[in-house]
C-alpha cells in the first residue's frame, strides 16, 4: 500500500496544502489521512519540523532515518514452548505487511532494508508464555522486522526484552485472529547510549483481545509508536505503557488507537516518571472512532510524575469521533509532582520522607506493571524501578537493571 507520494506542499508527515491555494500548508486534521508507504524513497528527508518528528531529537539518529542499514537478522535467544513457533521468513512471505504501513521515514527505512523477518506464531487455546531476548546488536545502524500472528481462538503471552547496545529502527506487526487472546510485552533495558526507534502495527480480529505493553527504562533515545487497529466486530484492546526517564534520556511513545468496527472496546493507559537534568518524555495519544464503529467504548490517559527540576514531559491526547452512536469516549492527561496528602499520610505513620516518596512513585508505576501477567518479569521491573528511585535519593545507582 502506498498513498500518493508527498510534494513540497502535500503529505509531508502530516502537512497538506490548504484548500484556498496560495501555497500555504496546514497540519492534516484526520489521523487516518497521514501519508504512508513501504518505500523509504517516498518520504522526504527528516528535518524535525514534521508533525510526527517535532518533539523528537532527530539530529541524534540521522543514520536511522537517512543512512544505509544492516538488515541481517538480529541475534535472539528464546525458550522452546509448545504452541509457539519461531522462524525467519523472507520479505515476500504473505504475513509481511498484514498489519500496517509505515507513516514516517525511520519506519520505512527499516521496511526497505530488512533481509528476513522474525515470525512468531501462536496456536492452541491453553495459556502459555514465550520469552525472547535480543542483545549484542552493536553500535552500527540496523533494521529489523517482526511479525506476530495469533491463530483464531489461541492464547499466549509474548515477552520481548531488548538489552545491550544498539542503533536500531524496526517494525513489529501483530495480527490477532478471531477470538484469540494475546499479550505482547516489549521491554527496553538498553544500555545508556542505545537508540531505538520502533513502529508497532496491530490488527485485532472479531471478538479478539490484545494486551499491548511497552516498558521503557534504558537507552538514550527510545521511541516506540504503536498503531492499534480494532478491525473486527467486538474486538478488545488494552494498551499499557510505563517508563522512567533519567537525566539526558528521551523516551517517546505515539499511540494511535483506531476503532473501525462495531462494539469495540479500547483502553490506553501510560504512566511515567522523570528525574534528573534533561530527562524527557513524550506521549501523544490519537484515538479515531470511525463512522462504522457504533457502540464503541474508548478511553485514553497519560500520567507523568516529575521527581526533580530540569525535566520535561509532553503529553498530548487527541480524540476524533465520526459517529454519535457510541457507548462512551474520553481522554485525560496530567503531569505533576508528588501528592502532598499522600506524603503527609505516610510520614504521619512514621515513614521517613525519602522512603515515603519512593513508596508513592513505586505505587504509581507498579499499577501498570502488575497488569503484565507474568510474576517473574513483574518482580524484575519492580526491582529496576526501586533501583532508579534509590539513585534519585543518592542511595544507589540509577539505570535499568535486568
Amino acid at each position: 500500500m502506498t498513498t500518493a507520494a508527498p510534494t513540497q506542499t502535500e503529505g509531508q508527515h502530516g502537512i497538506t496544502a490548504h484548500s484556498d491555494g496560495a501555497g500555504r500548508v496546514i497540519p492534516v486534521q484526520t489521523r487516518s489521512e497521514r501519508f504512508s508507504s513501504y518505500d523509504v524513497a517516498d518520504f522526504p528527508a527528516v528535518t524535525g519540523r514534521e508533525a510526527v518528528w517535532k518533539l523528537s531529537p532527530v539530529a541524534q539518529f540521522t543514520d536511522l532515518t537517512a543512512g544505509e542499514l544492516d538488515g541481517s537478522p538480529t541475534p535472539i535467544t528464546h525458550d522452546d514452548v509448545d504452541g509457539f513457533s519461531i522462524e525467519w521468513i523472507s520479505r515476500d512471505d504473505a504475513r509481511v505487511g498484514s498489519a500496517g504501513v509505515p507513516e514516517e521515514r525511520a519506519s520505512a527505512n527499516a521496511w526497505s532494508s530488512f533481509d528476513q523477518a522474525l515470525a512468531i506464531s501462536v496456536t492452541g487455546e491453553e495459556p502459555k508464555t514465550l520469552r525472547l531476548e535480543r542483545s549484542g546488536l552493536g553500535d552500527g545502524a540496523r533494521a529489523a522486522h517482526t511479525v506476530i500472528t495469533a491463530a483464531p481462538f489461541s492464547r499466549g503471552l509474548i515477552i520481548i526484552e531488548n538489552a545491550g547496545d544498539a542503533r536500531l529502527t524496526e517494525n513489529v506487526e501483530i495480527v490477532v485472529g478471531e477470538q484469540a487472546d494475546v499479550t505482547v510485552v516489549t521491554v527496553q533495558w538498553w544500555d545508556d547510549a542505545a537508540v531505538h526507534l520502533a513502529s508497532h502495527f496491530a490488527s485485532i480480529g472479531r471478538d479478539a483481545h490484545l494486551k499491548h505493553v511497552v516498558v521503557s527504562l534504558g537507552g538514550k533515545v527510545v521511541r516506540v509508536n504503536p498503531t492499534l487497529h480494532l478491525a473486527g466486530q467486538g474486538s478488545d484492546l488494552d494498551s499499557l505503557g510505563v517508563y522512567f526517564s533519567d537525566a539526558g534520556q528521551h523516551l517517546e511513545q505515539q499511540v494511535y488507537m483506531h476503532h473501525d468496527a462495531p462494539n469495540t472496546r479500547g483502553r490506553v493507559t501510560y504512566k511515567g516518571a522523570l528525574q534528573g537534568e534533561g530527562a524527557r518524555s513524550v506521549w501523544i495519544g490519537d484515538v479515531l472512532i470511525s463512522n462504522r464503529a457504533v457502540g464503541t467504548d474508548s478511553y485514553e490517559q497519560n500520567r507523568n510524575l516529575v521527581l526533580s527540576d530540569g525535566t520535561r514531559a509532553d503529553s498530548v491526547p487527541n480524540l476524533e469521533i465520526e459517529t454519535g452512536d457510541i457507548a462512551g469516549a474520553g481522554h485525560a492527561s496530567a503531569t505533576g509532582r508528588f501528592d502532598d496528602e499522600q506524603l503527609f499520610y505516610l510520614q504521619a505513620r512514621g515513614i521517613p520522607e525519602d522512603e515515603a516518596r519512593r513508596l508513592v512513585v513505586r505505587g504509581f508505576l507498579v499499577e501498570i506493571i502488575q497488569q503484565i501477567g507474568d510474576t517473574e518479569l513483574q518482580e524484575r521491573l519492580s526491582a529496576a524501578i526501586e533501583a532508579e528511585l534509590l539513585g534519585a535519593d543518592g542511595q544507589g545507582t540509577g539505570g535499568a537493571q535486568h
